[in-house]
């Protein structure tokens, strides 16, 4: 890529780029989020947002019904490999999002360590997250988020509990034998 371009993408995204971090409520996952990361831009024009796609070499380009042209990158390895290098490299000048990419850096890694898959790790991230993307709207609230946390906790607790107490597995269909009786 010609620097000059990857500059220029830089600065557009410095004004327009978006980094998001998303709760999504599951049934289907044993903890009861999936946490999603993503970069987006939308616009009116689709030329430079082609750019994007062209030049990083991942993401989606559509048409809202609206009529403005999105962009976005929310496939995790696409972001880390590609996204995160690339404005590591093409830096931001504005400090709303210099402090917004390191955040979206900082849950990256924990995301890449498995750690959002614990609740110290879910804490650690809505604790990051608080400060990003002021007066964007969040689906769920971070008390939302801890309470079916707390509650999907509690499930699991209340499973494992369960589960061992029905332990004693008997392959040979016969009667436990208790070896301190005497016959």
């Amino acid at each position: 890529m010609r620097e000059g371009v990857g500059y220029y993408l830089a600065g557009f995204a410095d004004g327009e780029g978006s980094f998001n971090v998303s709760f999504r409520a599951r049934q289907d996952y044993k903890a009861p989020w999936k946490i999603s990361l993503c970069f987006n831009i939308s616009q009116k024009e689709k030329v430079i947002l082609a750019l994007f796609k062209r030049h990083l070499g991942c993401g989606i380009l559509r048409m809202r019904p609206d009529g403005v042209w999105y962009y976005e990158v929310n496939n995790f390895n696409a972001l880390w490999e590609k996204v995160i290098p690339f404005f590591k490299k093409y830096r931001f000048l504005s400090a709303k999002k210099k402090r917004d990419f390191s955040k979206f850096c900082q849950i990256a890694k924990i995301i890449k360590k498995g750690e959002h898959l614990t609740e110290k790790g879910i804490k650690k991230i809505l604790e990051i997250r608080r400060g990003m993307n002021e007066g964007g709207k969040r689906r769920y609230s971070n008390s939302e988020i801890l309470k079916r946390l707390q509650e999907s906790s509690e499930t699991i607790r209340q499973i494992r509990q369960e589960d061992w107490r029905n332990e004693i597995v008997r392959s040979s269909g016969k009667p436990e034998v208790n070896i301190n009786e005497r016959s």
